[in-house]
């Protein structure tokens, strides 16, 4: 996204996958029919506002209708970001480079963002405590040689 359509005028990548650039491709194809002007991506099919940009409003009543229709109402027009940061931070990603990422001046803005859930937050202790857990039974023996050393 370009720096001065985004909230805090910092630019962003918007990844997507294969799939998806399959109907972005057919959107675009099917939106030239409609404006070949420069601008907003969604355009109006209606017959009040044909061609016309698609306002915030009306873009997240079209989503929120979709999302009634496939019965997951808790899905909004954010909910794919959130998604996109949280697998970001399940494959591992330092919080600084996913902030960087999705445009955050704040990590604290990221983290509201992030949603892991109990049990992958226990597999990320549980790893972490293996590695102390090793650090010291390498320390405790390298100790015990070294008092043995000493009799």
């Amino acid at each position: 996204m370009r720096a001065e359509t985004t909230k805090n005028r910092l630019e962003r990548v918007v990844p997507y996958s294969a799939p998806t650039g399959v109907l972005l491709q057919r959107y675009l194809a099917h939106r030239a029919t409609l404006s070949r002007a420069r601008g907003p991506l969604f355009l109006s099919e209606s017959r009040r506002n044909k061609a016309q940009p698609l306002s915030l409003w009306t873009w997240s009543k079209v989503v929120r209708h979709i999302a009634i229709a496939a019965g997951v109402p808790q899905f909004s027009t954010h909910t794919t970001r959130h998604l996109c940061l949280t697998d970001l931070a399940r494959m591992g990603w330092e919080l600084h480079a996913i902030a960087t990422f999705a445009g955050h001046r704040s990590t604290e803005t990221t983290l509201t963002y992030i949603h892991l859930s109990g049990r992958e937050l226990a597999g990320k202790l549980a790893r972490g405590m293996d590695q102390i857990h090793a650090w010291r039974v390498e320390t405790l023996a390298r100790l015990g040689e070294q008092e043995t050393g000493r009799r």
